[in-house]
């Protein structure tokens, strides 16, 4: 079987950052998948289950509700190895585009401090599994750590 792309970087070399992981076509119309890597894989602890479904229940909101992307965006979820998230977007994007985007959805999480948006047994699957300290501190970190310094070794998949 043939190797999925997302298996070929080099997670010895890769760093947190924002990337762009493949695009891909639908009737025409590019899709532009975006890995948003929290955690140096491999190197630090990954993200815990309750912040990642804290996270994923803020940036979902956040973005579809985003007066200029809403509309484009497909997807936002956790990676299986619970080092980052991906965000699918409707067009032909690069790295950089959405650095102005992620800073400010991870502002937004970092200074969230109201009830988390579909925590409840009526919405979710699993809303009591939910973190809010520590998903703000996990994006209060990228943020400042990342997203505010962010080099072009973070934007670009490392050879």
């Amino acid at each position: 079987m043939e190797k999925i792309t997302s298996f070929t970087i080099d997670h010895l070399k890769l760093v947190p950052g924002v990337y762009v992981s493949r695009k891909d076509y639908v009737e025409g119309n590019p899709v532009t998948t975006f890995d948003l890597r929290i955690t140096n894989p491999n190197e630090e602890p990954v993200m815990n289950t309750a912040e990642i479904h804290t996270i994923e229940h803020l940036a979902a909101t956040f973005l579809r509700n985003h007066e200029e992307y809403g509309n484009k965006v497909l997807y936002f979820g956790p990676m299986g190895c619970r080092t980052g998230f991906y965000l699918l977007l409707a067009g032909d994007y690069r790295s950089s585009d959405i650095v102005p985007l992620m800073k400010e959805l991870f502002s937004f999480i970092a200074g969230y401090e109201s009830e988390i948006p579909g925590a409840s047994p009526r919405d979710c699957g699993n809303y009591l599994d939910m973190n809010l300290p520590m998903a703000r501190y996990i994006a209060q970190r990228y943020l400042t750590e990342v997203l505010e310094q962010i080099t072009e070794k973070q934007l670009i998949y490392p050879e």
